[in-house]
């Protein structure tokens, strides 16, 4: 496959009539322009040219040739253009991944309301309670919660959210209330299973809990219905149980005090040329998580819990 410059070289030759004219258009000598058609011809096994002391004419071949070099060249040129016309215009496909309570309960509305912006948009969201911290290459960006491990990627925070633990109703008359964090290792519990492990660590203010696995699953909203029809306390996202927690579904077991941030980032791969649809995403994810999550527990976690106290 011929090079753009060797097939401007021969379009040149062809147009001027002359090897040493197009040679010095390209900033090449004669013998360096001879040079690099006698290596074309000899990579093509034809002869292009047919040359005298007086004059420079195609051969069927050269002329066949070279109206391919032709479009391959205008192909280039409007590709080009297209490209720098287009560079802050928001377009494409924009893959997402983000995990699966985060994207049905936040996500999927905060991209609705940037596809409203920008019409011309495609989104591709991939939701998974084992999302690794690894982000495939064909991720534009990767939501995460919680500490990050991969220094190779640009992180960008958006809000910090916050654990709790919750029970249905049922759940804490038939085992209590727990009074402490370490309460909960002896309480059945509801464990969610990721790419990393178990979660069965529960961070609850100062105190980190083992606690004793009763069910675990790969999907978050299967704890969700196990929490809600009382098979143990669940370990949630405040963001994720506050409705079922308004609705009566779900009591919320412990105190502001008990409760420690999960800082959530946007991931995406260093590129000096972002395309515009990354770009302007995460700019309106930045605001948009900014809105929806309060700067503290004090304003967000408080709240929700006056409304249900502990019985």
């Amino acid at each position: 496959m011929q090079r753009l410059s060797d097939m401007q070289l021969l379009v040149d030759a062809a147009d001027l009539g002359s090897l040493s004219a197009a040679g010095r258009r390209s900033g090449l000598s004669p013998a360096a322009a001879s040079a690099c058609v006698q290596r074309i011809e000899a990579a093509l096994g034809a002869r292009l040219f047919e040359r005298t002391t007086r004059q420079l004419r195609l051969t069927d071949e050269g002329r066949l040739y070279i109206a391919s070099c032709r479009q391959a060249i205008e192909t280039m040129r409007e590709a080009e253009q297209a490209v720098r016309h287009g560079t802050e215009r928001v377009s494409g496909t924009l893959r997402v991944s983000a995990p699966s309570d985060l994207g049905r309960n936040l996500l999927v509305h905060v991209l609705d309301r940037f596809m409203a912006l920008h019409p011309d948009v495609r989104i591709v969201l991939i939701l998974s309670d084992s999302l690794s911290r690894f982000v495939p290459d064909d991720v534009d960006v990767a939501i995460r919660v919680g500490p990050l491990e991969n220094g190779d990627l640009v992180a960008r925070h958006l809000a910090d959210s916050w654990r709790v633990v919750c029970a249905s109703p049922a759940c804490i008359e038939a085992h209590g209330m727990p009074s402490a964090p370490d309460a909960l290792a002896d309480l059945p519990t509801l464990v969610l299973t990721t790419s990393a492990g178990p979660r069965d660590q529960w961070r609850l203010g100062d105190h980190v809990v083992q606690v004793r696995r009763y069910h675990e699953s790969t999907d978050s909203e299967v704890i969700r219905t196990w929490a809600i029809l009382g098979r143990g306390f669940a370990y949630r996202q405040l963001w994720a149980v506050t409705r079922d927690v308004d609705e009566g579904r779900l009591v919320l077991v412990n105190a502001p005090a008990w409760s420690a941030p999960s800082p959530i980032h946007a991931l995406y791969h260093p590129n000096t040329f972002q395309p515009p649809r990354v770009r302007r995403f995460v700019e309106f994810l930045q605001v948009e998580m900014a809105s929806r999550f309060p700067a503290s527990h004090a304003s967000g976690f408080s709240a929700v819990h006056r409304k249900h106290p502990p019985a």
